[in-house]
């Protein structure tokens, strides 16, 4: 389908004071993905917040050599401007569990970028994709080495940190209490509210946790 065509199809949509509905999106993202994707990936205009969210997905369901979707992947990033287009890019982008080590060198260019958004990019593909044994102690090096100067590469930084607790606890612990944490007091006790907060903790978790913040 034609860019021109999704974007008259976007607008025939019946919308709510929130926009196009995520369903809505992602069935035209199966489509546009099964559909000469390239098309609609190089010749979007990024216009509207749907057109964006819509990219993420078709991104994520496209089947094409990796080389190639990284390609886009990267040509996208600039237009990242929202949490919400960050993480549903990121969460969507499973190919990476296919092809780890490609896409982990890839995004080990984003590692001391000290762009809001590519380090939340890092963090947000790394909790999604790479909790496991081969990588979560190369995952916890790189989180502790992300750039934390703005707020939603803070926010991506300690969701990762609570999500890694969440499968790696002994891990996580000793790393938040070692001397290597680097991370600033803001995202360390963020880090700790979402670890509180998550549902993949258990209690005694928590509750070690709950005298660690720094001061």
């Amino acid at each position: 389908m034609e860019l021109s065509k999704i974007k008259k199809e976007l607008d025939n949509i019946k919308r709510t004071k929130f926009g196009i509905s995520i369903p809505e999106l992602r069935k035209f993202a199966k489509y546009t993905a099964q559909n000469d994707y390239k098309k609609f990936v190089e010749y979007n205009d990024y216009s509207t917040f749907e057109l964006k969210l819509l990219h993420a997905f078709v991104l994520g369901y496209a089947n094409d050599d990796i080389n190639t979707l990284l390609k886009y992947f990267q040509d996208f990033i600039s237009y990242v401007d929202d949490w919400c287009i960050n993480d549903s890019l990121c969460q969507n982008f499973k190919i990476a569990r296919k092809y780890p080590d490609i896409v982990w060198k890839f995004l080990m260019q984003y590692k001391t970028s000290k762009k809001e958004f590519e380090s939340r990019i890092v963090s947000v593909i790394l909790l999604s994709h790479y909790l496991n044994d081969e990588y979560i102690d190369k995952v916890i090096t790189t989180i502790n080495s992300l750039n934390t100067d703005n707020y939603y590469s803070q926010m991506g930084v300690a969701w990762a940190v609570a999500t890694i607790m969440g499968k790696y606890p002994k891990k996580c612990l000793n790393y938040l209490k070692s001397k290597e944490c680097k991370l600033d007091k803001l995202t360390y006790n963020k880090s700790l509210q979402k670890i509180r907060e998550s549902l993949r903790v258990s209690d005694d978790i928590k509750a070690l946790t709950s005298a660690m913040r720094k001061l």
